[in-house]
C-alpha cells in the first residue's frame, strides 16, 4: 500500500493528465503546487520538494510513475503516472481513484460531481457500477454509514488514508458547571477632605469680586 504522500502524488499526476493535458507530464514546480492545493484536497498538505522526490523514487520502483527527461525544447526533468497500465484503469475509474485519492472517503454523488473535469458520468448508476467494478477487484471499498450521515461514502484501497479529525468531546449537561451571577462588590465612598468646605468658601469669596468687578465696568 502506498503512503499518504504517495497517494497524494499519484492523485495530482491522475487528475492533471485530464485537466491539463498540454502540462502533462509534470515538472517539479507544477506537481509540487498540485500536492500542496489548499482547495479540491484534502486533507490539505504542505509537502517539500524532498518528500515529493522520495514518494516518486518508492513509486517508480512500484512500476507506478515514470520520469521524462528533458527533450523537444524541454529543458525540465517530467513526472507521468503509470497507475492506469498498473491497475488496468479506464478513464471513468481512473477519474473516480484521482478523487478518492486526494479527497478521501466520498459519496456518490460528491464523485460524480468532483470528476467532471476528468470524466462525465451519464448518471449515478453508472458512477455506482463503475465503484463496484473496482470493488470486485479490490481498489475501493463502501464504508458503512456513519451517524449523521445520509450516504455511504467509498474509500480507496491503494494508499493510506489521513486520520479524520476527531470532533469536539461531547459533555454531558451534568459536568457542566452553571454560569454564576457576578457578585456585586460594594464601592466605599472617597475619604473626606477636611479642607474642602474652606475652599469651597474661597472660591465662592473670589467668583462674587469678579462679579462685582465685571459690574463696576458695565
Amino acid at each position: 500500500m502506498l503512503t499518504i504522500v504517495e497517494g497524494r502524488v499519484l492523485g495530482c499526476l491522475m487528475e492533471k493528465e485530464r485537466t491539463v493535458p498540454d502540462q502533462y507530464p509534470l515538472t517539479m514546480n507544477a506537481l509540487l503546487s498540485a500536492c500542496n492545493q489548499s482547495t479540491s484536497r484534502d486533507p490539505v498538505m504542505r509537502l517539500d520538494e524532498h518528500e515529493i522526490l522520495n514518494a516518486i523514487t518508492s513509486m517508480k520502483g512500484a512500476g507506478l510513475a515514470r520520469l521524462v527527461h528533458p527533450s523537444h525544447g524541454r529543458s525540465a526533468t517530467r513526472y507521468r503516472h503509470v497507475a492506469d497500465e498498473q491497475f488496468g484503469l479506464e478513464p471513468g475509474p481512473a477519474a473516480l481513484m484521482a478523487v478518492m485519492l486526494l479527497r478521501g472517503p466520498q459519496t456518490l454523488s460528491e464523485l460524480r460531481t468532483r470528476s467532471e473535469r476528468q470524466h462525465g458520468f451519464t448518471s449515478f448508476d453508472e458512477v455506482e457500477a463503475t465503484l463496484r467494478e473496482l470493488a470486485d477487484r479490490g481498489l475501493v471499498q463502501q464504508l458503512e454509514r456513519q451517524p449523521g450521515q445520509k450516504e455511504t461514502r467509498w474509500q480507496q484501497l491503494i494508499a493510506e488514508e489521513a486520520a479524520p479529525s476527531a470532533p469536539p468531546a461531547f459533555r454531558p449537561a451534568a459536568d457542566w458547571a452553571p454560569v454564576q451571577p457576578a457578585t456585586a462588590v460594594a464601592v466605599a465612598p472617597p475619604p473626606e477632605d477636611p479642607d474642602l468646605a474652606a475652599r469651597v468658601q474661597e472660591l465662592e469669596a473670589r467668583v462674587a469680586k469678579l462679579e462685582a468687578a465685571l459690574a463696576d465696568l458695565l
